[in-house]
């Protein structure tokens, strides 16, 4: 059995190309320790100067300890999983605010990452990804959504990531349609190798 921390992150609810999506490796994966955090019906606090100083350093107020505690337990279920998977939907060709703040939450030095002379090293080495990502237009694999889940999973030691696409959905159902088939096989490819 394995341990698993899905990341949902669309605004849509249910009718999200990439909530969907993480439903199907969900049902994929039954059988194993599954932890679900919907980072849109359940959003985490702004991260503001108040949170930053809180995850950071010592916290000294009442606030700054809640901060910090909500930040432990997210770091905590980080640490717990042995595959990660995230929707990424592209909002206005970047990632949604919740999951922004998510990353914001989880990147702490000494804990996710370390400074070292060489430049930052991320921690959590040995976890898989697996990244929903849902386009109305087509993109290839260098827009910012791709770059940016690549280097922030990066960052925290987090280098064996898959990218799985629903492109086009923008364009009707029938491209909706297309997009799932061709994402679900993908799905089918890496779940096959977990």
């Amino acid at each position: 059995m394995s341990n698993v921390l899905v990341l949902k992150s669309s605004i849509s609810g249910n009718n999200a190309q990439t909530n969907q999506l993480a439903d199907y490796v969900i049902e994929k994966l039954q059988g194993n320790n599954i932890v679900i955090r919907d980072l849109a019906q359940q959003p985490l606090p702004y991260f503001d100067a108040t949170a930053a100083t809180a995850v950071r350093g010592e916290p000294k107020n009442y606030e700054e300890k809640q901060l910090l505690a909500l930040s432990d337990e997210l770091v905590s279920e980080l640490k717990n999983a042995e595959t990660l998977v995230i929707g990424a939907p592209m909002y206005n060709l970047g990632i949604p605010t919740q999951l922004k703040t998510y990353f914001d939450f989880i990147a702490r030095p000494r804990i996710t990452f370390q400074y070292t002379a060489n430049g930052p090293e991320g921690l959590l080495k040995g976890k898989k990804a697996i990244v929903l990502c849902a386009f109305g237009g087509l993109y290839d694999e260098e827009n910012l959504v791709t770059q940016y889940m690549k280097s922030v999973l990066g960052f925290i030691g987090i280098t064996d990531v898959q990218f799985v696409y629903a492109q086009g959905i923008g364009f009707g159902p029938e491209a909706i349609e297309k997009a799932q088939a061709s994402a679900k096989n993908k799905i089918n490819e890496i779940v096959a190798t977990l």
